[in-house]
């Protein structure tokens, strides 16, 4: 398994675990705010369980651009790289 699809299994984890989504609705496509029906402070609680999971600090300007799952993939991919 690549970094990316470990990191979208664990965001579809995160999403069906905390939010309660239906699995089948998830797909790196599927808009957060629209096809997911989340709202900001479901988008705050995601980001602080992906600080946990991952140990590092998500600064609020890299999840302005976040609309869909693949994005937050990507944001996370990035994070990791970063040191």
């Amino acid at each position: 398994m690549t970094e990316q699809e470990t990191i979208y299994q664990e965001v579809c984890g995160l999403l069906t675990k905390l939010f309660e989504i239906d699995p089948q609705d998830i797909t790196p496509e599927a808009r957060l705010y629209e096809d997911l029906e989340l709202d900001s402070i479901d988008a705050v609680d995601m980001i602080v369980h992906l600080q946990k999971k991952t140990g590092k600090k998500i600064k609020p300007e890299t999840f302005k651009s976040v609309r869909t799952v693949q994005d937050v993939v990507d944001a996370v991919e990035q994070l990791l790289r970063e040191e």
